[in-house]
């Protein structure tokens, strides 16, 4: 077991009760943490990185994306750019090419974007099936997600494919389509929003998930006001994301609850949707997290230091508030954050931390000050990332 030590931090962001350390270093063994402190008093190691005084946080955890498609939705971005309105229909135009493009393709097309997601700093990923909308399509996209991919979400509720009846795609949702893909997924979610499924499809859909041993997540308040929110709380889900549109009651039932809001700037600006309430939810005491929601029509990246600088230069957030919902927060929303010792509930490292016991997942900054991912909006600050220990980009 090899003890690497880095070193030439400037400022180290545990996001965890040791908070921020300066002139610091970090010791990892077996890809976990197992010291952090200042650097003058760091044990000995088999190997010493110098980062060269450079700023170093976790790794971000983007518990919210649909990294599984093929084709290309350029043209409907530019006309919802020029005035068009953004409806789910366009979804329909993704399924096409994602059934046809094949299973080495859409196998590579993931590795690529996970790798452009580790050179901006991201270490954990979940993403979704969706974009298939039958049996073989979803099964396909959750085998490949599985080989890659941390987190993997069952979406076959994502929209009624055109020539499809509802009721007959909503009962191959939570038959044979769920019976093909739960062997590959922890997760399930559904589309609760105007254009795909009403609430009670939509508690259909989660219910046969869960009793299938899935955990539960939720798409809703992303167009207008919607019961989606109010439906997460109810049932336990682990998350429910967009809440672009909610009320003063959808907020206190988030608050009394342990269902994570999870933010999507860059969809909402892509979409000109309001900007989720940010500083509304976190002053209630709801529990937040930031994601990219990387997918090809509303939010084509995956740059969760974009997402964190728009939270807090537009949505009202600290710097600190920033960076604790997009790396412990979205590992809450997947359940994989420190419930002490610096493990997850199921005894894993947990993520988004730089506790001792968490994973070694660090997001090397090529600054020594992290409020330039506000500071200097835009600017390709991610110097290096490492995923246990191991440097990934």
């Amino acid at each position: 077991m090899t003890a690497v030590l880095f070193t030439g931090i400037s400022e180290l962001r545990t996001v965890s009760e040791l908070g921020t350390l300066h002139d610091a270093a970090l010791l990892a063994e077996n890809g976990q943490v197992t010291w952090v402190g200042e650097a003058a008093t760091a044990p000995a190691a088999d190997e010493e990185v110098d980062l060269g005084g450079r700023a170093v946080l976790p790794g971000w955890v983007d518990s919210h994306t649909h990294m599984i498609f093929d084709g290309d939705r350029s043209g409907e971005f530019e006309a919802r750019m020029a005035g068009a309105d953004y409806a789910a229909g366009g979804i329909a135009v993704t399924m096409s090419a994602t059934r046809q493009a094949g299973e080495q393709r859409l196998e590579q097309l993931l590795l690529e974007r996970i790798r452009a997601a580790h050179a901006g700093g991201t270490t954990t990923l979940e993403t979704k099936t969706g974009y298939g909308l039958d049996v073989a399509s979803e099964r396909l996209s959750a085998e490949i997600a599985a080989r890659h991919v941390d987190e993997i979400t069952f979406l076959g509720a994502h929209l009624v494919p055109p020539g499809a009846q509802t009721g007959d795609y909503l009962d191959l949702v939570v038959g044979e389509m769920l019976d093909a893909v739960a062997p590959h997924v922890g997760w399930i979610d559904v589309f609760c929003e105007r254009g795909a499924f009403d609430e009670a499809q939509s508690r259909r859909v989660l219910e046969a998930g869960r009793k299938r041993g899935l955990g539960l997540r939720v798409h809703g308040n992303q167009l207008g006001d919607g019961p989606g929110v109010q439906l997460a709380v109810e049932l336990g889900a682990a998350s429910v994301d967009h809440v672009n549109y909610i009320t003063d009651a959808d907020v206190e039932a988030l608050a009394g609850s342990e269902t994570v809001a999870t933010l999507l700037p860059a969809c909402d600006l892509s979409t000109r949707q309001p900007l989720a309430p940010a500083r509304q939810l976190l002053d209630a005491g709801a529990h937040i997290a930031l994601a990219s929601n990387l997918n090809p029509g509303t939010s084509y990246t995956s740059s969760m230091n974009f997402c964190v600088g728009t939270a807090v230069l537009q949505q009202f957030l600290s710097l600190e508030e920033a960076i604790h919902a997009a790396t412990v927060g979205g590992a809450r929303a997947l359940r994989r954050h420190d419930v002490g010792g610096g493990l997850d509930s199921n005894g894993r490292p947990a993520k988004g931390t730089l506790a001792v016991g968490a994973a070694a997942d660090l997001h090397v900054l090529d600054t020594a000050h992290t409020i330039d991912l506000a500071y200097r909006p835009g600017m390709p600050l991610t110097w290096r990332t490492y995923r246990g220990a191991e440097r990934v980009a």
